[in-house]
């Protein structure tokens, strides 16, 4: 059964009173340089144009971003990613250790960092702008091998909860590793919690590639609308059509996961948390007009981590 309080309620999105719980964070790390522009609009350009904006360079990726959140609640937080070897990585490491999070990075010899870079137009009728998001093909990320996670498996064993996401399904090698993740948690009873992105990842893989992974997870992250295409069903925007998605996920999905559902305009205002044969339990995530989105999925993530696991 879901648990009864909302996540949003407690332990809420700005920390835990007590912070508790080991999390190991396996995802993706790199550098990333975001910018917004207050003054163009990407279906007004017709050619090259100059625009000075507020722009910062900053280490990210799924991983990090998670994790930043994540030392408000856990009291120990890790990250097992693979990385490059240049420049970039001792800025990298340093972050890390800024902000407080255990560095169980592996190092490519010779390769070089990730880099992403993310544009925002200027908003039109309330919204929050367009997002334009480049990532360097085949981060090393990609490359994290089944070998390495094996090798962790000590970290894995001590940990109290085990946080993956969808990016590790889109190369077999790090597919391929991210299987041997979750069956080592399983075997060392170590919860694993799935976050299905990005987004548009049944345009990227088959269902058969990201199912197995579903029922490999005891809890699961998603906009409704992912898993409903995934599932090759009619995207729901509503409560009562996300609700008429939930048996098509126990039929699909082996297992039992608790599902954390996110639907509404943007498909992060609202959100269910279900589980096979339980009560859904439905409640607003926070999220609407004046809120920053940037990181604001990774604070209700790690609220959200914290609330299962402390079975509230």
């Amino acid at each position: 059964m879901a648990p009864s309080r909302p996540p949003v309620e407690w332990p809420g999105l700005a920390g835990a009173g007590e912070r508790r719980f080991s999390l190991l964070i396996v995802g993706d790390v790199g550098i990333e340089v975001r910018a917004s522009l207050p003054d163009v609009r990407f279906a007004d350009l017709r050619t090259d144009h100059l625009c000075y904006a507020p722009a910062r360079a900053m280490v990210a990726g799924t991983a990090v971003n998670l994790a930043r959140c994540a030392t408000r609640h856990f009291r120990r937080v890790g990250v097992l990613a693979k990385v490059g070897d240049d420049d970039f990585t001792p800025v990298i490491r340093g972050e890390l250790r800024r902000i407080g999070v255990a560095d169980h990075l592996r190092v490519e010899a010779g390769a070089p960092n990730g880099v992403a870079v993310m544009l925002r137009d200027r908003p039109s009728g309330g919204g929050p702008g367009n997002r334009l998001l480049v990532v360097q093909d085949e981060p090393p990320g990609r490359r994290l091998a089944e070998p390495e996670v094996r090798a962790a498996a000590g970290l894995i064993g001590g940990a109290d909860v085990l946080a993956t996401d969808g990016y590790s399904l889109l190369s077999p090698v790090s597919r391929a590793a991210l299987h041997a993740a979750a069956l080592t948690a399983r075997d060392a009873g170590t919860p694993v919690a799935f976050d299905l992105v990005p987004h548009d990842i049944d345009a990227r893989l088959p269902p058969g590639a990201v199912l197995p992974m579903l029922g490999l997870a005891d809890l699961v992250i998603s906009e409704a609308p992912t898993l409903a295409r995934l599932l090759g069903r009619p995207v729901p925007v509503a409560a009562h059509e996300v609700r008429e998605l939930l048996p098509a996920l126990d039929r699909a999905v082996a297992g039992c996961p608790l599902w954390l559902l996110r639907f509404g305009a943007t498909s992060l205002e609202r959100a269910i948390a279900y589980r096979r044969e339980g009560p859904p339990l439905e409640y607003a995530t926070g999220y609407g007009d004046g809120v920053e989105r940037a990181g604001f999925g990774d604070r209700l993530a790690a609220s959200e981590l914290y609330w299962w696991l402390s079975g509230a």
